[in-house]
């Protein structure tokens, strides 16, 4: 047929296409390139050929997801201290590690392309204004431009669902600006004690003195509590300007990450709820300061319309602290110790298996005639109206949890994991 084809007239190589299209089912176009081809091997497909087979592929997509999805150039930061577990719980031979070490994170955006995914999220503030001594704390208004360990911002996370009544659990985040290091507990309303009390905890399991807290606005941290608090720990107490996010940048950022991430939007209103967030926490504590590296911003440069952003090499928060001379060397050398000890794929899965837990005392709106209150304090409604629950605990990790039915207090707003 291609030799009919090519001395055929016009209406002679139409009838010649219906018939070939008849006898073979392709398309006439493709036949016609068959058909005026010329002879010989097939021209070689353009473009680089595939040096990353489906096993160094799927090894790194299991890295990835353990890891909680990290972004490319923090999941190429941490292969180094995630190889040595990996060898033999993803069976890596030498090849395919090596091949691992030498992908770039450009290419892993490239190969993860397919399993990456936007998640939408909604943001709730059950902040309250402080008025009582709201002019003795000074404002920061400046940007952070410190070098030492111990200067921190914190935050209150509520975990209301879409409602605001009664009392239900706060997460208090503290994050340092010079390591990057993150301490969260859990407390049951946010009383000026239990906050107070909560920040104390947080303040012994830092490897580094405390120095300074910079706060919102909120009456859980503007009260004469915290005050005398931080004047009898020579702590300095700073807050930031009313309805100004950006100068609490830090810790909004690890609002998400670190809480928003894991445990989502239900509401939590019970003690085992309390208990269940701290018992996470101090696994994730682990996770994140020892496990994950973190990149901070050094400078912004302004290119044309856009700005760019120029980040340092990513480190782990412990490493970050390692460097630091006013670290306590004696909590140094033991945190050293633990992660050379530690497994982060086991750890990985005891906090699947932990989120679990927190997700079952989830408290959703009861219907009429529908679920009964159990004598735990926790009400579970029942299986129609219950979150969606279909992907794995891992992946509840990389995306947030399922989002309350309807708010009128919010907007939703779209984003992905921050960096």
């Amino acid at each position: 047929m291609r030799d009919r084809y090519a001395v055929a007239g016009r209406r002679a190589r139409s009838a010649l296409l219906d018939e070939a299209v008849a006898m073979t089912g392709f398309h006439r176009k493709a036949l016609i390139r068959r058909f005026t081809r010329p002879l010989g091997p097939r021209r070689r497909r353009r473009g680089r050929p595939r040096r990353y087979g489906t096993t160094v592929v799927a090894a790194l997509r299991a890295l990835w997801r353990a890891a909680g999805y990290p972004w490319s150039v923090r999941l190429k930061a941490l292969l180094p201290v995630w190889l040595p577990r990996a060898r033999a719980r993803l069976h890596l031979t030498p090849a395919v590690e090596a091949q691992l070490r030498q992908i770039s994170p450009r290419q892993m955006d490239r190969l993860l392309q397919a399993d990456k995914r936007e998640v939408r999220r909604r943001l709730y503030g059950r902040t309250k204004p402080g008025t009582l001594l709201k002019h003795h704390i000074p404002l920061r208004t400046d940007r952070w431009d410190v070098t030492t360990p111990g200067w921190t911002e914190v935050d209150l996370v509520a975990h209301s669902g879409d409602r605001a009544d009664g009392e239900f659990a706060h997460t208090v985040n503290q994050t340092d600006i010079v390591t990057t290091w993150v301490e969260s507990r859990a407390v049951l309303g946010k009383s000026q004690v239990r906050v107070q009390q909560a920040l104390e905890a947080m303040r012994q399991g830092l490897p580094f003195p405390l120095l300074g807290i910079d706060s919102d606005n909120g009456s859980e941290f503007i009260n004469a509590h915290l005050v005398r608090y931080c004047e009898g720990l020579h702590v300095q107490f700073t807050r930031g300007r009313p309805y100004k996010k950006d100068d609490n940048a830090h810790i909004e950022q690890k609002n998400w990450t670190h809480v928003r991430k894991l445990v989502g939007y239900e509401r939590y209103d019970s003690d085992a709820a309390v208990t269940a967030l701290n018992t996470v926490y101090a696994e994730l504590r682990l996770f994140q300061n020892l496990f994950l590296p973190t990149v901070k911003l050094v400078r912004k440069e302004r290119v044309g319309a856009r700005t760019r952003r120029r980040y340092d090499a990513p480190q782990t928060p412990l490493d970050r602290v390692r460097a630091c001379p006013a670290a306590d060397r004696t909590q140094v050398a033991t945190l050293m110790a633990l992660r050379a000890r530690l497994d982060p794929f086991v750890l990985s899965t005891r906090i699947d298996g932990l989120l679990e837990r927190v997700y079952a005392l989830a408290h959703h709106r009861a219907v009429p005639g529908r679920g009964a209150r159990p004598v735990d304090g926790a009400r579970p409604v029942d299986a129609k109206n219950a979150p969606t629950r279909s992907l794995d605990a891992r992946h509840k990790r990389g995306r947030p949890h399922p989002q309350p039915a309807s708010s009128s207090t919010s907007a939703p707003v779209t984003g992905f994991m921050a960096r």
